[in-house]
């Protein structure tokens, strides 16, 4: 049993929301991966009222010192020198750019950021992140550097929490996450994700929870707020990093799940909800969502933000 009680959460006015122009790159005509969704879904919210200009912050790029904690040396010199090998680049599935290159740093101290103003607000939310296929010395899956596990590591480092809870909703298991805390007690992984879905080979979280092809909302909310009764049983985490994928929906290309945008909405309400329950400071990213119609995945993420700023008032 990890024990600590969790920190005082300030009140705060502003709503805080790491995004920066460069979180969107041009990536080969065709590319599966949904690029524009990070310029689409801030404009969505500011549009509606969401958040305004003055919650968005812009992060700068994470110090190679702080990355280092998490990832290789020589994998991090090789992203910058851009000497990743060509099959290494098709593993992550992203070619070689210096611009990507540099996205990933500052997603990654984005999220760190997040994490800090969420102390103050309860919650902040990194417009992109969910790297969680970044291993310590590689990358795979639309991922090169973990951003979710270089905050956890930074939080640790400075000695700002002893006991962190990864939540991870993406469709896909939190593989590289699950590998470089496989033997870190202060970091609890928590991975919910399509049982025959990648990556087929597996690692062990420290609590994984494989889903049939299918499942719909009502199962599938049910077996959430189970796990997170039973975690918050055996658990009082200080920090809590939430990676809220929206590739569990039904119209996902890859995800073979069967959530409705509503059923989404209500996992990212228990969650915020178990969360803002204890006093738990939360740092959300953003993850995978591969639906055909790109409106459908923006919905999705920005449902994430109306109901955060529903449930903290912000």
């Amino acid at each position: 049993m990890y024990l600590m009680t969790p920190i005082e959460i300030a009140v705060s006015q502003h709503f805080p929301i790491a995004w920066h122009e460069s979180y969107t790159q041009p990536l080969p005509p065709g590319h599966r991966f949904p690029m524009e969704k990070y310029d689409l879904i801030p404009g969505q919210l500011l549009h509606e009222g969401t958040i305004t200009a003055q919650d968005i912050f812009a992060p700068e790029e994470c110090p190679d010192e702080i990355v280092h904690l998490t990832h290789a040396k020589e994998y991090v010199a090789a992203l910058h020198d851009l000497k990743l090998t060509a099959r290494e680049q098709r593993v992550i599935g992203f070619p070689q750019d210096v611009a990507l290159m540099q996205r990933e740093f500052r997603i990654a101290q984005g999220t760190i950021d997040c994490m800090l103003k969420a102390e103050h607000a309860g919650i902040a939310m990194n417009i992109a992140g969910g790297t969680h296929h970044a291993f310590a010395g590689h990358g795979e899956g639309f991922c090169m550097l973990n951003d979710q596990a270089i905050a956890a590591n930074y939080l640790l480092s400075e000695k700002k929490s002893t006991q962190i809870l990864i939540i991870d909703l993406d469709v896909h298991q939190g593989n590289g996450t699950a590998k470089i805390f496989e033997n870190n007690k202060a970091v609890y992984t928590f991975s919910m994700h399509g049982a025959g879905n990648y990556p087929f080979r597996k690692e062990t979280s420290d609590r994984d929870v494989g889903l049939t092809i299918g499942i719909t909302d009502d199962d599938y909310n049910e077996i959430l707020e189970r796990n997170l009764t039973e975690i918050f049983a055996m658990m009082e985490p200080s920090h809590c990093f939430y990676l809220a994928g929206v590739d569990v929906l039904g119209t996902d290309k890859f995800g073979k799940l069967g959530l409705t945008l509503a059923g989404c909405r209500q996992r990212d309400r228990i969650v915020l909800e178990s969360l803002k329950a204890r006093n738990i400071p939360c740092a959300v990213s953003m993850g995978g969502g591969y639906s055909p119609d790109v409106r459908t995945i923006v919905e999705a993420h920005c449902n994430t933000f109306r109901v955060a700023k529903d449930i903290y008032g912000l």
